[in-house]
């Protein structure tokens, strides 16, 4: 067995990152968390940063607009791994000039953990965020860093406790909204899973320069599906309203931000398809469950049983 290769996880208090700071220090890698000082003493983080104490995680000082301790802190692995979240994903070309100087990274994995962003058909405002991560992927591959992009599609934790509805805390008992026809097929993938598949897809010569997909066939469903499950498990039917596309485009328009983001992102993944409508061709991407038929995931399903 090959030495498990060293991983630093940039932005692992976050909502992704921490379940691949998690998966990495599970699957035996030696794990190293970049965090800043301000984050270690800020009480919101105490539970996260306690966990990974207790996982044998490194904590590394230091921070993405530091490029000395950013250097200093990647010279020590082999593998970077970038969590950070939307305000930083621009300023991830500091990661890689950091990568660069230090010469010696394996492979690095850009913050990604959504839709392809290089095939996308995104609406503004939801357009110029994926322009980022593809212009981020564009500096990556000019550089010649070796990569894996990972296309997690939607975070189950995020989509399914609410079904997507304005204002929800639960999934819902009487009457549902659903953006177009309800045909268009989504992923919906346990963020646990997301970390697992992240970590296994690190040392595999499979995923090199390519895109990894997390697709497992338990969890590609469209809205309807979704609905018609959830109906079944507490033996009642929903009203349901569908907003059609044209009238979906102009809330995105007449929406203030967060809201426009957050429904320009519905449209490209509930309306427009944008997690299924292509074939992942071998020249440019992978599938993470057919790579690793061993790992256990958590299916659709089996995941809104919790809310029943």
């Amino acid at each position: 067995m090959a030495e498990k290769s060293k991983i630093l996880v940039i932005g692992g208090t976050g909502y992704i990152g921490k379940f691949v700071v998690e998966a990495s220090a599970k699957e035996g890698h030696p794990t190293f968390a970049l965090v800043r000082n301000e984050t270690l003493s800020n009480p919101a983080k105490a539970s996260i940063i306690d966990n990974f104490k207790s996982l044998g995680v490194n904590l590394v000082s230091g921070d993405v607009y530091d490029h000395e301790s950013l250097v200093k802190a990647i010279k020590q692995v082999d593998v970077v791994i970038s969590t950070v979240g939307y305000l930083l994903l621009a300023d991830q070309v500091k990661i890689i000039d950091a990568i660069k100087e230090a010469g010696n990274i394996k492979r690095f994995f850009p913050s990604e953990f959504g839709v392809d962003v290089d095939r996308t058909s995104a609406v503004e405002p939801a357009k110029s965020t994926f322009a980022i991560k593809s212009q981020i992927r564009r500096s990556v591959e000019a550089a010649g860093i070796p990569y894996t992009y990972v296309s997690s599609n939607n975070f189950a934790g995020y989509f399914l406790p609410s079904f997507s509805q304005p204002g929800a805390t639960a999934p819902p008992r009487d009457k549902v909204v659903i953006l177009g026809d309800g045909n268009a097929k989504a992923v919906y993938n346990k963020e646990d899973d997301i970390g697992t598949y992240t970590i296994r897809a690190v040392d595999d010569p499979r995923t090199l320069n390519k895109i990894l997909y997390i697709k497992p066939a338990g969890n590609i469903l469209s809205f309807n599906e979704l609905v018609s499950l959830w109906e079944k498990k507490i033996g009642k039917t929903l009203e349901k309203e569908y907003i059609p596309e044209e009238q979906v485009l102009k809330n995105i328009q007449d929406s203030p931000p967060p809201v426009n983001v957050i429904l320009a992102i519905g449209h490209a993944v509930f309306v427009r398809g944008d997690q299924t409508n292509f074939e992942i061709e071998p020249s440019f991407g992978v599938e993470a469950s057919e790579l690793y038929p061993d790992v256990k995931y958590t299916s659709v399903d089996e995941y809104l049983n919790q809310f029943v």
